[in-house]
């Protein structure tokens, strides 16, 4: 049997020839479910490391909407009008059209063997043969009966799969594990774990996170034409996600001034933390948020000449420099700043 040529280490991940494929047959753009004749070319099975996948290397498709499964392995995620679609992982789009049962639906077939779903889309944003990344805006999500929420599937070869065997529908992250899938009879897959991480400690959680990765300053903290300026400016690109620098509570959202769509938090360390000029803004006031939490959308509203974030620390009302708390270079914390306590980090007053 071909599988043992292919087990020769059990960290080996399949880069499949078939993702290299860009056009499909027509009833592989009509139809959702549909084997897959290049999965299983030259093998018969193939591993995905899940566990040695990158941030960019994946994406929940809706990243701040509520997941739940129902029937048959599908997902619906509840999530707000006007939200992106974004693909699971980098592919090639199948299938994108109108079906009667998923309304306008996409079918994305991965790098990794895998496919996705995505169906009750308001618009659909991509056609059959478009090479996708992961996290990539792919359609707008719909409403259907007054409600808006995304039908979300995993599928390998043409048969749907339980999502939690990959996902954790809760907290929309990978399970870090190796995964084999194997062909039967009947064009069935079987899917074992091949291999889970040793965990020799449980590391502790991340409880702080840089306000936007990879942005540059394009306006630091200080005067500026005369002015105060109250917290530092970072530039990625438009809409990209700004993240809750702590854990805390969303004791602000919405217009303000020459803010323009604001975001304030308030932690227990003892800082309040301002994130504004959002295109969009993801949470409530009263929302209990987590570090790393994608809170909005950076934008250019109130008095902004550009797309960015201006983010704040403040102190009782009051702006302290955030360089106190962050080096903007290397986007990492001062832990010199902070001490430890039992229950967690506190900021050291000045």
């Amino acid at each position: 049997m071909r599988l043992r040529h292919l087990l020769i280490s059990t960290t080996l991940t399949l880069t499949l020839t078939a993702c290299a494929q860009t056009k499909f047959t027509a009833l592989e753009q009509q139809q959702i479910s549909i084997e897959d004749t290049t999965l299983f070319e030259r093998y018969d099975a193939f591993t995905v490391d899940f566990a040695a996948m990158r941030d960019k290397d994946y994406s929940f498709p809706l990243p701040v909407g509520k997941a739940r499964q129902v029937k048959d392995y599908m997902v619906e995620i509840d999530t707000r009008r006007g939200d992106a679609v974004k693909a699971m992982f980098p592919g090639v789009v199948r299938l994108s059209r109108n079906n009667p049962t998923f309304g306008n639906v996409i079918v994305v077939r991965h790098d990794n063997g895998l496919e996705t779903v995505y169906g009750n889309n308001a618009q659909n944003l991509v056609k059959s043969g478009d090479r996708v990344k992961a996290g990539q805006t792919i359609a707008i999500v719909g409403s259907n009966h007054q409600r808006t929420y995304s039908l979300f599937a995993i599928m390998v070869n043409g048969r749907r799969i339980n999502p939690e065997t990959i996902i954790s529908l809760e907290s929309h992250q990978l399970r870090p594990q190796t995964l084999l899938f194997q062909r039967t009879a009947d064009w069935k897959v079987d899917i074992s774990v091949l291999r889970q991480p040793v965990i020799e400690q449980q590391a502790p959680l991340q409880w702080w996170s840089y306000p936007l990765p990879d942005a540059k300053v394009i306006s630091p903290y200080g005067k500026r034409g005369g002015r105060r300026h109250t917290g530092v400016d970072l530039k990625t690109k438009a809409n990209d996600e700004i993240r809750a620098a702590f854990d805390g509570e969303v004791v602000f959202s919405g217009p303000y001034s020459g803010y323009g769509n604001l975001v304030r938090i308030r932690h227990d360390n003892g800082l309040e933390t301002y994130y504004s000029h959002n295109s969009k803004n993801l949470v409530k006031a009263g929302e209990q948020v987590k570090a790393g939490q994608v809170i909005a959308l950076t934008g250019q509203t109130g008095r902004a000449s550009t797309p960015h974030l201006h983010f704040e620390t403040r102190i009782n009302g009051q702006p302290v420099n955030p360089n106190t708390y962050f080096d903007h270079a290397t986007h990492s914390l001062r832990l010199d700043a902070f001490s430890k306590k039992k229950d967690g980090y506190v900021i050291k007053r000045r």
